[in-house]
């Protein structure tokens, strides 16, 4: 009886949570449907399908330029988180040597380092390289700064991995890099898929390195973009709402296809570091 009014209790926290959740993006929704004319309260959907929202905010928000910057600066971020950080986690986890463990406290205690706090000497140092309004500059600020959550995600996850399959292979003749790619690598596959949707998000979203190292209008990605584009247009919230929404969908989706890779990846990768 007691475990049953535990599970009812849980049942109901997660709906709540859920239900938290959901009201926004309603609201989102609703509010992106609607004609300007239509004075009903928020909480109604309209009984009609309204799609100039999305053609405006597409327009007058220049989103179309904001995506290509979006996909061009996440893709190459995020491959190249992978590919580096993969690659530095297998050494770290198998090779428990006094150097290796220094440089995995290292690379874990920047986690704690808001990137806030060194935009003074990082701005200086962006602008000393010409890197201001390039792809390249901000794609290896967004490696810079996802790659710690990123190490210690793969790190763990190795470590779950028996290191009889390393043997064996070595015993097969196959080099050490080859052993990597050959039969490591493929079985990352669910903590690559959460490295992938926590960094793609990350930087999907990224306002504060968008802002200030991106400042030509031309270069602006899609939060930088419907901030100015909210600031010109607020009395038309319906407009921002559809920019918004055009915005977040790609990630939604993605998310939505890969989330049992992700929940899979997300837990085995924290068991043991």
């Amino acid at each position: 009886m007691n475990l049953t009014k535990a599970k009812k209790w849980q049942i109901g926290l997660m709906g709540l949570i859920g239900l938290i959740h959901i009201i926004p993006l309603y609201l989102l929704v609703s509010t992106a449907l609607k004609k300007d004319s239509d004075l009903s309260s928020k909480w109604t959907l309209p009984g009609y399908l309204n799609m100039d929202n999305f053609k405006n905010a597409w327009q007058y928000a220049n989103l179309d330029r904001a995506f290509v910057n979006n996909i061009i600066i996440t893709f190459c971020s995020v491959l190249l988180i992978i590919a580096i950080g993969s690659l530095a986690s297998y050494p770290l986890s198998r090779f428990q040597t006094r150097l290796n463990k220094l440089v995995y406290i290292v690379f874990i205690s920047a986690l704690i380092v808001p990137p806030l706090t060194v935009l003074v000497p990082l701005y200086q140092f962006v602008v000393d390289l010409n890197g201001l309004n390039t792809y390249w500059g901000v794609t290896l600020l967004n490696v810079t700064f996802n790659l710690p959550m990123t190490i210690f995600l793969y790190t763990g996850f190795i470590g779950t991995i028996p290191k009889e399959l390393d043997e064996a292979g070595m015993i097969d003749g196959t080099s050490r890099v080859g052993l990597f790619f050959k039969i490591i690598l493929p079985l990352l596959q669910p903590v690559t898929v959460t490295a992938i949707i926590l960094s793609g998000v990350s930087i999907w979203n990224d306002y504060q390195f968008s802002l200030f190292f991106l400042q030509s209008t031309r270069m602006h990605t899609l939060t930088v973009a419907l901030s100015a584009f909210f600031s010109q247009f607020t009395s038309n919230l319906s407009w921002v709402a559809a920019g918004s929404l055009m915005s977040m969908l790609p990630l939604t989706l993605l998310y939505l296809f890969l989330q049992r890779f992700f929940i899979a990846g997300l837990s085995a990768g924290a068991v043991k570091s």
